[in-house]
């Protein structure tokens, strides 16, 4: 099965990238990498992420489709006939966006980046890396960045033949992040 395509997704396409979404956070493929690279007792810092998705198809759709979209996705599909086993023609995904860094410019910060497990193997998460390193090229950004889980070597060492630095391990920064709650008590002051 080498016979897939990438498109830049459509309005409807949320009910997919949302699904993925969720899978790219279900519990059941977590396990199966969380038992390869981590010990039992960090297992429950990942049972429950499924639920962490708030997001709604009705915000993406907003937020991906209006007259200044928040983010930009891509979709990789294959035909009818290779669909998975649970019947979905879209099988995998790439999020981003564009952003700034006053010291070296624009930038495409890779958000999500997901391929159902079954279809991994058959160069599909390369030709989305490569589509997004095209467009990065195309728009003038001085680089992509994104973050990996620490756990996820297996996606570690895909970005590391690519060309990827790690930058928490060179220049020793940290990701931060200030909720929602924080967001508005700091407001309501």
């Amino acid at each position: 099965m080498a016979n897939f395509s990438l498109r830049k997704a459509e309005p409807k396409d949320v009910t997919d990238i949302l699904r993925l979404i969720k899978i790219l956070f279900h519990p059941t493929d977590i396990l199966r990498l969380v038992l390869v690279h981590l010990c039992f007792q960090e297992l429950a810092k990942f049972e429950e992420m499924e639920e962490q998705v708030v997001l709604t198809e009705k915000e993406l759709l907003e937020d991906g489709f209006g007259e200044h979209p928040f983010y930009h996705c891509l979709i990789a599909e294959v035909p009818e006939e290779h669909k998975s086993s649970d019947g979905h023609t879209v099988v995998g995904f790439a999020m981003y966006y564009f952003t700034y860094d006053p010291w070296i410019g624009k930038l495409l910060y890779l958000e999500d980046f997901y391929v159902m497990p079954e279809y991994r193997g058959y160069g599909i998460g390369s030709h989305i890396f490569q589509r997004l390193s095209e467009t990065a090229v195309k728009t003038r950004c001085s680089s992509m960045h994104f973050i990996v889980a620490e756990w996820n070597s297996k996606s570690i060492e895909f970005y590391k033949r690519r060309g990827a630095a790690d930058l928490s391990l060179e220049e020793g920064w940290r990701l931060f992040e200030i909720d929602k709650q924080s967001l508005l008590k700091m407001v309501a002051k």
